[in-house]
């Protein structure tokens, strides 16, 4: 059987399909298609070899669709080509591509973000906004409770630095202030009555010679302070020889040297003070009121 007979039997094939395939075969031909495109007088028996390919074939290629194939190669039509590599979809296209990976940690971000904000409102926000009205609680129980003048006026400065405080936004000023306002509050309050160390074996006063005058002697009360109920109470007690504040039970309250002298004999007589009793704490007041003479100063070690 002829080859030309086994072409009619062949069905014909979308013109437009045929050319991409055309088209395929010059491109896996590049070689032969280089030389015969050089110049148009071998045109003609390229397509001449193109058509007797596909007649080997049993496909009958009409002359046009040649021509449009060999002209869709110049033009480089029924090709593929790539989407530039930085072009914005394929970027957008990568990332998506690759949240299981990018999405455990921003996940992990979101959540420290999360955890951070709740730490800084509960931790810094909501304490710095109670401070104003913890401030104004505190001075209103001083001011209520303050009966002396001096004990009135050491709470209206206490307050006034803690406002001043409040509008810097000094918020370490404001609550130091607010530890100073509650610590006058207490000790307003406080009630006790201020007596001398009198038990056997310990000592009741001691006297002290000043490191600015060797020639003088200082001399102190041992005492402490006992509430309405029994109970020695720890007091804030600055050192006249240190300057130092320490909070104790027991210190040394400074008199003249008749009184020591007075309660040394006192004691002596049967190892018991008598009259140990020197000073009575009210409520609303800042010191106690003394029985004896005193400068108030003391000592916290001896």
């Amino acid at each position: 059987m002829s080859s030309t007979a086994v072409v009619s039997k062949k069905q014909p094939l979308d013109e437009v399909m045929l050319a991409m395939d055309v088209v395929d075969t010059l491109r896996h031909r590049q070689r032969m298609v280089d030389k015969e495109l050089d110049s148009n007088s071998r045109a003609l028996e390229l397509r001449k070899r193109l058509k007797k390919i596909y007649a080997a074939q049993g496909i009958d290629v009409p002359e046009h669709v040649i021509e449009d194939a060999v002209k869709a190669l110049e033009e480089d039509r029924f090709s593929y080509k790539p989407a530039a590599v930085d072009s914005f979809g394929r970027k957008l296209a990568e990332i998506y591509a690759q949240r299981a990976v990018w999405g455990k940690w921003l996940f992990g971000l979101l959540a420290a973000l999360i955890i951070a904000a709740t730490l800084y409102q509960f931790a810094i926000v909501m304490p710095r906004a109670a401070l104003p009205a913890q401030i104004e609680a505190a001075n209103q129980t001083s001011v209520q409770l303050a009966k002396s003048p001096a004990a009135k006026q050491l709470a209206a400065q206490e307050y006034a630095a803690a406002k001043t405080a409040l509008r810097n936004k000094d918020y370490k000023a404001v609550k130091m202030q607010l530890n100073a306002i509650e610590d006058l509050q207490a000790k307003i309050e406080q009630e006790y009555t201020l007596r001398i160390v009198s038990e056997r074996g310990i000592r009741s006063g001691v006297w002290r010679i000043p490191d600015i005058n060797k020639r003088a002697k200082n001399f102190y009360l041992i005492v402490e302070a006992i509430n309405n109920k029994g109970q020695a109470l720890r007091l804030p007690i600055s050192s006249e020889e240190t300057g130092k504040t320490k909070l104790v039970s027991k210190w040394g309250l400074r008199v003249d040297q008749r009184i020591f002298e007075s309660i040394q004999r006192d004691k002596r007589d049967d190892g018991v003070i008598q009259k140990d009793h020197i000073a009575t704490k009210r409520r609303g007041y800042l010191k106690p009121d003394y029985s004896i003479p005193t400068t108030g100063a003391t000592i916290t070690r001896w």
